[in-house]
């Protein structure tokens, strides 16, 4: 680039997210398994002095707060790559319920009310696209924001907003969006128009599924 010779490398980092030259998220799970462990290790050995409850308030903010964090870029990836995160959040749980890692752990999952990595996700994207649908494009027909004619995405969210039926939907080119989330849930869960109603709604369809 002009005088300069700009060396490729295999990963980059942005915002805090570890982008591999062929965008398998691989090195992305292993960093953030990497330093959710070491911080494991670190309330592990505090956790007899300060008891449970302040326990689980360390690990939402030091560990849970980092399986979440950009979490919609894992979408579509498989069980397998996961499961390193899976191991995290597994081994957070043992931490604060204090059981031996040969014990079954969903048990404990399930009385934190935790969801599992792959419902995390699920949950953001199902958030992510109610935000749009819900939020951003009522904005845009009420004339607050603007949409310019390189915003071919959101020109397209704002037929979905007006699409009634899942067949209107898939025609208006953005059906990847709504399928990775939205599909997975009701219609009356979809219309509901309180935030705060939607994510309890939502947690508790994805909860059950999860825990059935």
């Amino acid at each position: 680039m002009g005088a300069e010779t700009v060396i490729p490398v295999d990963v980059v980092r942005n915002l805090g997210v570890y982008l591999d030259s062929e965008l398998s998220m691989k090195q992305h799970v292993a960093e953030v398994a990497s330093i959710c462990y070491f911080h494991l290790r670190c309330v592990r050995q505090v956790r007899r002095c300060v008891g449970k409850d302040i326990t689980i308030r360390l690990v939402l903010a030091v560990i849970m707060s980092r399986l979440d964090y950009c979490n919609l870029v894992l979408a579509g990836l498989s069980q397998s790559t996961l499961q390193p995160l899976q191991r995290v959040q597994n081994a957070a749980a043992q931490l604060i319920c204090d059981v031996p890692y040969h014990k079954h752990i969903t048990p404990h999952l399930h009385e934190l009310h935790w969801l599992p990595v792959c419902s995390r996700i699920e949950y953001k994207l199902c958030l992510t696209m109610y935000n749009v649908h819900n939020v951003l494009l009522r904005h845009v027909a009420a004339g607050r924001y603007t949409i310019t004619s390189t915003s071919s995405v959101l020109r397209r969210l704002v037929e979905l907003r007006r699409a009634a039926t899942l067949d209107e939907i898939r025609r208006t080119g953005v059906y990847p969006f709504w399928s990775s989330g939205m599909e997975s849930i009701s219609e009356r869960t979809r219309q509901l128009s309180s935030l705060s109603v939607f994510k309890r709604e939502l947690k508790t369809i994805l909860f059950s599924r999860s825990f059935a």
